[in-house]
Parts: structure tokens; C-alpha cells; sequence
């Protein structure tokens, strides 16, 4: 079969893209023809497939969606292919992969003039070429609570609708080696083995609630304070963040590092996860986290919140969120050894006995029974 893959922006630490690649690799290590369209490709392009840089248009994001829309459906009618597997919602779609939040669950929470504009109107109308009933695309989610939100703005018809497991790498997960490789990376990073490592994993920093983590660890009382390094991995500008930790005057407890390929050794030699973030469709280092034996402190929108909770492997903060929730959470988490490590414990557990591994190979099987003449 030859499939054409739809993504806006790869970038390879993001987590869409990297479930992007995850499962185009996987369609084609099954035999199949892969072909890509992207607007921009940053990073290393993967052996065998065909990527097709498409011509950017437009002075706003949602005018150059439109235009690739409209480029892609003209270079497909040309050039016809077995399957369309979506990434960003869009019309034509055979597959999508519902990688984000719900867009009109978003928009009703805003104000009359911001659903008037025309970049919600937009972004509107895409959602719903993918979710209307008379629609035929296979949807794939990562979370029930999408299924639930689509379904209410939209009547999605439940068949449509495929539930994918986590999809982490396996060396996340937690072995023999993993306190050695703890050990190696604090001392390479000149990180104290008594300190208590704070990490906190994910692109867009705003929507990751880092100026929380912040405001958290400055509320600490001094003696816990000291304690702590708290490191923030990320594709984006850390300017305004570290500006913020120098105003809280926690400066020299934090370290920004941009996106990078060595996230297992952060998360080995990581005492706790967090993530207060806003908006949050799933969250694949929560699940990388509790795999690598790592304690939780997550948002209650996240979509993956609830396997923290299923694996009694740290707190899920209530919504809506308030600052000294998660202030006194941190607190607790940090002093309360005891139940640290019976979180820890409980985290492992819960990376053995769970598929948390296949979300490609499961959605490689939804693509390929895509079968268009």
C-alpha cells in the first residue's frame, strides 16, 4: 500500500511528531510505501520515506493551514494513494490521529468576539470535517476523555472512534542498570546524589505549566528549598522562565535544557515529574515517567492523569487548578519519604504489569485496514 502522511511541523521532540515517526516507521517496516507532507522538517529524515516539503502561504497560522489543505488535496488527486493519515485535523481525512484537545470544547470557554474570529472559525471548521457524523474518518485517541468531548460537540458515532494505548520507547523503562545510570548523570551535571531532581519534560512551556513548577519550589520553606535542582527540558524559549526564577529568587535551583535525544537519563536520575500543565490531551512523559520508577505531580486536565492515579504513583491536582494546591503537594511529596518510596515502588509496578509500549503497532493495524482503490 502507499500511504501519505499529513503533519504540519515535524520537529523531533515533540511529542505528536515523535508518535508521527513511531508510526509511519511502523507502517513501513510491515512493507508499505510512505509518503510525508510537511510544511517544515527539522532534524534527521528517516531512511526510505518521501517527504514533501509543501510551499508555505499566508501570514497567519491558520491561513497557511488552509493552503496546505488545499496544495496537499490537489498533489493527492494527482498523485492518488491507498490511505490519508492525518495528524492535524483537516478535511479528506481517512485516518486521524487525535494527538490534542478538543477545539470547540476550547472555544465555548471563550468570549462571543474570539468564536467571531477567523482563526477560530477555522480551526472550527476542520474539527468538524473530522468529526462530523456524516464524516467516514477513523479517529484514533489516546484518552477517553477525548472520545467523550468530540462526541458531545459533534455526535461522533462510537465506531469510529479507536482507544490506543501508550506508546512509550522501552528504554524508559526501569532496570538493574538504572540507579548506576542516576548516579553517572548527577555527577556528570555536578548534581548532589542527596539533592532532590525535579524534572519537568515537554515542549511549550507555557501550555506545561512551568511558571507553576516555579512558583511551587519558591514556596517552599528554605531548608526543602535548598534542596532542590529542578530541570526543565523543552523546545522553547526559557528567557521569560528564567527571568521568573530569578524574581522568586530560585535561580540557582533551576537549569533549561532545549529538546534532546537523552531523556531516559534525565528521568533515572529524577526524584519527581512535574507537570501542572493547562492544556493537556494525554501527556506521554507521564507515562515515561512512571515506567522509569518517577513519582507524579500532575494537572487534572491531563488526559494520562488518571494512570498516575491508577498506579498510586503520585497526585493528580484537582481542577480547576490552584496555585497553593500544588505548593502543598510539592511539599508533602518532598518531605514524606516514606510514601516517596512506596510511590516509586508502585510506579515500577505499574511499568511491568501495564501495556503502556504499542501505541504504533496498534494504530499500524487501524491504517492498514484502510484499504481504498
Amino acid at each position: 500500500m502507499q500511504l501519505a502522511f499529513c503533519i504540519y511541523k515535524y520537529f523531533p521532540f515533540g511529542g505528536l511528531q515523535r508518535d508521527f515517526l513511531q508510526i509511519a516507521t511502523a507502517c513501513q517496516a510491515r512493507g508499505h510505501q510512505i509518503r510525508v507532507y510537511v510544511l517544515d522538517w527539522q532534524g534527521n529524515k528517516p531512511a526510505g520515506i518521501d517527504i514533501i516539503i509543501v510551499p508555505q502561504k499566508g501570514f497567519s497560522n491558520h491561513s497557511r493551514n488552509q493552503a496546505y489543505y488545499h496544495w496537499v488535496k490537489a498533489h493527492l488527486q494527482a498523485n492518488p494513494v491507498n490511505c490519508v493519515v492525518g495528524f492535524n485535523k483537516m478535511p479528506d481525512l481517512d485516518v486521524y490521529f487525535a494527538g490534542d484537545t478538543c477545539f470547540a470544547e476550547k472555544a465555548a470557554h471563550k468570549g462571543f468576539l474570539y468564536r467571531l474570529s477567523k482563526r477560530c472559525k477555522h480551526y472550527l471548521a476542520f474539527e468538524k470535517s473530522v468529526f462530523s457524523p456524516s464524516s467516514q474518518t477513523k479517529i484514533m485517541v489516546l484518552t477517553k476523555q477525548q472520545i467523550q468531548d468530540f462526541k458531545n460537540h459533534y455526535h461522533t458515532q462510537d465506531e469510529r472512534f479507536f482507544l490506543l494505548p501508550p506508546g512509550i520507547a522501552l528504554d524508559r523503562k526501569y532496570c538493574a542498570d538504572s540507579p548506576k545510570k542516576r548516579e553517572q548523570f548527577r555527577q556528570a551535571n555536578q548534581i548532589s546524589l542527596d539533592d532532590f531532581v525535579i524534572v519537568q519534560i515537554g515542549s511549550d512551556f507555557k501550555r506545561k505549566g512551568v511558571d507553576r513548577s516555579l512558583r511551587a519550589i519558591a514556596a517552599l520553606p528554605d531548608a526543602l528549598r535548598q534542596k532542590v535542582s529542578y530541570l526543565v527540558v523543552g523546545q522553547d524559549n526559557p528567557e521569560p522562565y528564567q527571568k521568573l526564577a530569578d524574581d522568586l529568587g530560585i535561580s540557582k535551583q533551576v537549569r533549561f535544557f532545549s529538546g534532546r535525544n537523552d531523556i531516559p537519563d534525565f528521568l533515572f536520575s529524577a526524584d519527581l515529574l512535574l507537570h501542572p500543565a493547562r492544556q493537556e490531551a494525554a501527556g506521554m512523559v507521564l507515562i515515561e515517567a512512571l515506567a522509569a520508577g518517577v513519582p507524579v505531580i500532575v494537572s487534572g486536565i491531563s488526559g494520562y492523569a488518571y494512570h498516575i492515579s491508577q498506579a498510586n504513583a503520585g497526585i493528580v491536582l484537582p481542577e480547576p487548578y490552584d496555585q497553593s494546591t500544588l505548593n502543598q503537594a510539592l511539599e508533602r511529596s518532598i518531605s514524606d519519604k516514606e510514601q516517596w518510596g512506596n510511590w516509586h515502588n508502585h510506579a515500577i509496578a505499574y511499568g511491568d504489569s501495564e501495556d503502556l509500549y504499542h501505541l504504533a503497532q496498534r494504530a499500524a493495524d487501524i491504517i492498514l485496514g484502510c484499504r481504498y482503490e
